[in-house]
């Protein structure tokens, strides 16, 4: 059956989904595809297209309920990839996964709820293999700076020295940009479902969670100090709130290329936050406040989500056109040579940029992509391709640095 659509951007009403809209739109300027929108009022979406301007008056509008099958599979039938941004994931997402791997339709989406993918990989890897379907989870600020930001530090590795790297540090060297309701709320469900259940919680502490049996055998890292200073960067270093996110996407990729990184691979990512006194102040602070996050959510959620963004809220236009994020990548290969790169994001990480990247990752898998069906991460399906396509239409640098 031929299909209608390059891609269908499914919750194109929320705030993510309006700016990967606009962005879209944009875009649609300097390369051809056939997309469209779709969401649960299509009056919203009628709103939104109106808003958008003569470049979207041909856009066609797509009413569905996520939770429906039958819609979800009528939906399906219509486009070559589904793009979600609705989450939490764990509560919405299952569904447009189950129905994409059943009909052979490519998916990308914005979650960075692991636990929530290890289950979509237990249940459907097999059936997206044998349908053709090729699913890729965390296609947002988590996990493809950080995915294909190892990716090209052990390209440049191999150019360079004939060798990969088999440790790696990714620093967040400086950052700026809000965070959204959706954001705050899937963070605040996944501690619940941690406390619900105590497999989630142990799983989440494992960074092979989404390397399966494969990693049975691998060692794995020894946990470091989330609070000390780095020798290498020579800056003081806290938590970074998504390295639970990248750090289970970036060991997969090395486990479905074979362990092109090599199976005695380490990875760990944490923020720069300067020197002295002042440094130290700012990683004990920062780790104190994720810390109070976490025991607000598991214990009073409720008198949480008075104090942060509701569903549907986050920075705005200003806030994200100003934002920006870099990102340092050093690695170390067998025989002791090292490298460092950076990647950067013109707009806030979590939004604005967010946007473009998921935007591209889309059109990417539609139009780029001979790939096999299965359960793949950024690195794994995109690689060069997609680090292409940042680079030249959604603001993003990599380069190696001295």
């Amino acid at each position: 059956m031929s299909q209608s659509f390059d891609l269908i951007l499914v919750g194109a009403t929320g705030f993510v989904g309006q700016i990967v809209c606009r962005y879209l739109v944009t875009h649609s300027k300097t390369e051809d595809f056939k997309w469209a929108i779709a969401g649960r009022s299509l009056s919203k979406l009628n709103t939104l297209k109106s808003s958008l301007g003569e470049a979207a008056q041909d856009l066609k509008t797509l009413q569905i309920d996520v939770t429906d099958e039958q819609q979800v599979r009528e939906l399906c039938q219509q486009t070559k990839v589904i793009v979600t941004t609705v989450g939490p994931y764990a509560l919405y997402g299952e569904t447009l996964v189950k129905v994409c791997a059943e009909t052979g339709t490519d998916y990308c989406d914005l979650t960075g709820e692991v636990q929530w993918v290890q289950q979509m990989i237990a249940k459907y890897e097999a059936i997206a293999q044998q349908s053709g379907a090729r699913i890729v989870h965390c296609c947002g600020f988590d996990s493809i700076p950080s995915d294909l930001g190892v990716f090209y530090l052990q390209q440049q590795a191999q150019e360079k020295f004939g060798e990969t790297c088999v440790r790696v540090k990714m620093r967040v060297k400086a950052a700026s940009g809000g965070f959204s309701g959706g954001t705050a709320a899937s963070g605040v469900n996944l501690v619940q479902e941690a406390i619900a259940d105590p497999e989630v919680k142990s799983a989440l502490a494992n960074p092979y969670i989404l390397c399966g049996d494969a990693a049975a055998s691998l060692k794995h890292p020894a946990p470091f100090s989330p609070v000390q200073i780095d020798n290498t960067f020579g800056e003081w270093i806290t938590p970074f709130v998504m390295a639970g996110v990248n750090m289970p996407v970036v060991l997969r990729s090395n486990a479905l290329q074979d362990w092109d990184y090599s199976k005695k691979f380490q990875y760990d990512e944490a923020m720069l936050v300067g020197t002295g006194i002042s440094g130290w102040l700012t990683s004990y602070g920062l780790k104190f406040a994720l810390d109070i996050f976490g025991v607000a959510a598991a214990i009073a959620p409720e008198l949480l989500k008075k104090f942060i963004p509701a569903p549907g809220e986050g920075p705005s236009e200003t806030e994200q056109e100003n934002g920006f994020y870099d990102l340092r990548f050093w690695g170390e290969t067998t025989s002791g040579k090292t490298i460092m790169t950076k990647v950067t994001g013109d707009r806030d990480p979590g939004y604005g940029s967010t946007a473009k990247i998921l935007a591209q990752a889309g059109l990417c898998l539609a139009k780029d992509i001979d790939a096999n069906g299965g359960f793949w991460t950024p690195a794994s399906i995109f690689g060069e391709t997609l680090i292409c396509r940042l680079i030249q239409s959604a603001g993003l640098t990599f380069e190696e640095i001295d």
